[in-house]
């Protein structure tokens, strides 16, 4: 992937995100919008330009642009991701209860980029881990020096990358956890053909229930 398609691929996220409508749902221009990415278009050239990473595939990812809840709520940005080839809108799993779902937030060891927009690098959607125990498969990604994937950084992937979230292929969340003793990882898989993102135990392993991580993040230079 050279700098050429990285940059390619840069400005085609952005497009995939305001021909959505992030723009209108985060209350912005559509220029306003696009402009809270171009900090981020010199950091990713630069971290890009140093390695020699593969194309983008349902399994693996080079980069993702992150929009976070302080610019969109969780269930709206979750609502406007669908599976490759299906309409039907994404929806949050009923068993979060009413105001559940805010509290349930990044770890603060991931120290996240601040601001409404960052990057997040080498993303893996962790299919090795189907059948794993959520536990063992994070002791797994820390001990790789990785991290789980968040909820925001979750919905980046399918909003990007539909067919990421596949049959037998779904995801678990563990970069995003309600504290330290809640014994549940959020996680995204499918429900009559669309998204849906819940949660599962920490404890409890499912053979369609990988876990995603990521090698990196970075905000604006």
């Amino acid at each position: 992937m050279n700098t050429t398609d990285v940059g390619v691929e840069f400005d085609r996220q952005i497009r995939t995100l305001a021909d959505k409508g992030y723009p209108a749902r985060a209350g912005l221009s559509e220029a306003d919008f696009r402009g809270l990415f171009e900090p981020l278009r010199e950091p990713v050239l630069e971290y890009m330009s140093s390695r020699t990473p593969p194309a983008p595939s349902e399994a693996r990812v080079p980069f993702l642009l992150v929009v976070t809840r302080a610019l969109v709520p969780i269930e709206e940005s979750v609502s406007l991701t669908s599976l490759a080839g299906k309409t039907e809108p994404g929806v949050v799993e009923r068993f979060y209860k009413p105001g559940e779902l805010e509290r349930f937030v990044s770890r603060k060891d991931l120290l996240l980029p601040e601001g409404g927009a960052y990057v997040v690098f080498d993303v893996e959607r962790g299919e090795e881990f189907c059948g794993v125990v959520p536990l063992d498969a994070m002791a797994t990604v820390a001990a790789r020096g990785r991290t789980g994937l968040t909820m925001e950084e979750g919905i980046a992937l399918v909003t990007q990358f539909p067919r990421a979230l596949a049959k037998n292929k779904c995801f678990s969340l563990a970069g995003t956890r309600l504290g330290d003793k809640d014994k549940r990882v959020p996680a995204l898989w499918i429900s009559k053909g669309a998204p849906k993102l819940g949660w599962c135990w920490e404890g409890n392993p499912h053979t369609w229930l990988g876990l995603a991580s990521a090698g990196g993040r970075t905000g604006a230079a």
